[in-house]
């Protein structure tokens, strides 16, 4: 690979936090924007993140910090937008220099909320970024188990497979193995779906059914999943890959994933407020289902755990009844 690729990191959180320094062990140099400049500050002395996986070493000789999201984007060729998806508007729009050049991938597993769409799409459209110049990052992987340095694997996607396989070497090391596809949409939905499903799984687990239950609700949710990639975007696909399936179960049982704690949370009887509260942190399920629901308007398709979890978070009904009711929809 070239360890002279200028590579940016857009966001602050835990995400990024793993993303900077699974790149930091492969590439020259790492220019990474966020908005808060005692943390940058933290960072440059002590080479940790003080308020995300602070854990994490980071080869500070290595980063180029910069709150400007202008100067990162301009020293970089290859964008990795790694913000919550409901900030991402807001993180952009004091953007003055252009996208169209770059090559952007998405490590945001949400949907744009007041737009509908996911990220790639949202960058296509606003921001006039080909489509083979934008890509995702995706899992079966958590922030946490990166930073703890412990075996984890990545899917990176992207119809140019060159520029795929490219990404893919800056971050691939030791404890890093990666896999490249060229299902942007399908990944990126998928994505989105399996925290939607993680919501479920954590206020089933708050209500107290136990993993016999658990497991009926993720075989469920995999076909929910795929009916609903190959109604938005219908290539040949096989659900059962590590970028699908593999992210699903991680999502789902994981005690590092946030929306299976805000779903356990709200099984638990904490109202949607308390819960984001509580959490301290953006669970992209409670932003996604909604979004989820409203596309599904249009193409009409069975999804009850989906329009389970939508009506307990939305439209206030008991958790305890819905998921009753969702038993009968399952085999």
């Amino acid at each position: 690979m070239k360890k002279n690729i200028k590579i940016g990191v857009i966001g602050g959180g835990s995400w990024a936090t793993s993303i900077v320094k699974m790149l930091c062990e492969n590439v020259d140099s790492v220019n990474w924007w966020m908005k808060n400049e005692e943390a940058i500050d933290h960072i440059q002395k002590y080479g940790h993140n003080p308020n995300y996986i602070s854990d994490a070493e980071l080869k500070k000789n290595k980063l180029r910090l910069s709150s400007d999201i202008n100067e990162v984007i301009n020293y970089s060729e290859y964008i990795v937008l790694a913000v919550p998806s409901a900030f991402l508007k807001n993180t952009l729009k004091n953007l003055t220099v252009s996208l169209e050049n770059k090559v952007v991938f998405s490590a945001i597993k949400g949907i744009v909320p007041e737009n509908n769409t996911i990220v790639g799409d949202f960058v296509h459209e606003h921001y006039s970024v080909p489509h083979e110049n934008i890509g995702v990052l995706s899992g079966p992987c958590h922030a946490e188990e990166v930073a703890l340095e412990r075996l984890s694997y990545l899917t990176i996607a992207c119809s140019d497979l060159k520029k795929a396989k490219l990404f893919a070497s800056a971050l691939e090391g030791r404890y890093i193995k990666t896999n490249v596809s060229d299902d942007t949409g399908g990944t990126e939905y998928s994505a989105v779906l399996k925290n939607v499903v993680a919501l479920a799984s954590g206020i089933c687990h708050g209500l107290g059914y136990g993993d016999n239950f658990q497991a009926v609700l993720v075989s469920n949710a995999i076909r929910e999943i795929k009916s609903f990639v190959d109604g938005v975007y219908p290539i040949k696909r096989d659900i059962n890959k590590s970028a699908y399936l593999g992210d699903l179960l991680v999502t789902a049982y994981s005690q590092f994933s946030r929306n299976r704690t805000f779903g356990e949370m709200i099984g638990r009887g904490y109202s949607v407020q308390s819960a984001q509260l509580k959490l301290k942190m953006i669970a992209e399920g409670y932003y996604a289902v909604k979004c989820i629901v409203e596309i599904n308007e249009k193409l009409k398709l069975e999804m009850p755990i989906t329009q389970t979890v939508y009506s307990i978070l939305y439209e206030k009904k008991s958790a305890k009844k819905q998921i009753s009711l969702l038993t009968n929809k399952l085999n």
